[in-house]
């Protein structure tokens, strides 16, 4: 009988911690201002190519690839995308990411729908982080 009590609390603290775990979501640190990367610099090892293309009920979709011109595995990429009005104030913005990371030398195929029309659109390398010795992923 023992033996059974103590397995029943043991699968009940497994569930408590568990819910726990679930109930804590992770913050990352959003774009406000003219704040445009997390990490300044990433012109060195990325460029970024991208269109802007109508999508349904007058909304837009950005297509393109970010470029990897360094030789390592770039993992977690991440890319601000910003929608700008004539005078260049921020219509929207959202983060965007990369799914497979980027390998070294490499290019990796992002996109952004259901953006609001707008005058021009910029991109930018929100954050990565660079994985030595993973130059072969792509």
């Amino acid at each position: 009988m023992l033996k059974g009590i103590s397995a029943v609390v043991r699968v009940g603290l497994v569930a408590v911690v568990l819910a726990g775990c679930a109930a804590v979501t992770m913050e990352y640190p959003k774009p406000y201002g003219s704040m445009t990367t997390l990490i300044p610099g990433w012109e060195r090892y990325f460029t970024l190519q991208w269109t802007a293309e109508p999508e349904h009920r007058g909304s837009r979709r950005l297509d393109g690839y970010v470029y990897n011109r360094y030789g390592e595995y770039a993992a977690d990429v991440r890319l601000l995308v910003q929608a700008r009005d004539a005078s260049d104030a921020i219509v929207d913005q959202r983060i965007v990411w990369v799914p497979a990371g980027v390998g070294g030398f490499g290019r990796a195929y992002f996109d952004a729908g259901h953006l609001p029309p707008a005058d021009h659109y910029q991109v930018f390398v929100w954050d990565y982080r660079l994985i030595q010795g993973a130059a072969l992923m792509r």
